[in-house]
């Protein structure tokens, strides 16, 4: 049963403020495309070595947990894990306290690959200080 809201209508300036957002995210989302690209790998490829090394408190994530924090398919994982193994940035062994679990870790080369990848990206979110900004969400509340 549809439930009858009472939510102010998005002004103007809501509209810009999102789509300012969404213009600084994408700005950045391209150079992350271009620069990985250039050092030899592919976004994703980036992706998936930033959540094995970010994980919290080890130095290695499952197949599971990478699929949930790229937002993607556990099969497509694999297909990608496969991929960055070939290349030698990944390695892959079965968890020794739980033989259902495949653990990913870096390999040296990875571990360069993301130092340098890194560096770059955080040098370029300094650079949009102040121009990054995430749009005021009082201004989306229901209750003003």
């Amino acid at each position: 049963m549809a439930t009858k809201t009472t939510e102010q209508p998005l002004s103007k300036r809501d509209f810009e403020a999102l789509a300012q957002f969404r213009y600084q995210l994408r700005r950045f989302l391209r150079f992350s495309e271009n620069v990985t690209r250039r050092h030899g790998v592919t976004p994703l490829q980036y992706l998936l070595l930033l959540h094995i090394k970010g994980f919290p408190d080890r130095e290695w994530a499952t197949v599971g947990e990478l699929a949930e924090r790229l937002q993607a398919k556990h099969h497509g994982v694999v297909a990608l894990i496969t991929r960055c193994e070939k290349l030698g940035l990944v390695e892959r062994s079965v968890d020794p306290r739980d033989k259902r679990q495949v653990q990913v870790r870096l390999r040296d080369k990875g571990e360069a690959c993301l130092e340098q990848l890194a560096r770059l990206h955080r040098a370029e979110l300094l650079s949009l200080q102040g121009k990054f900004t995430v749009p005021d969400l009082k201004s989306f509340s229901p209750n003003d």
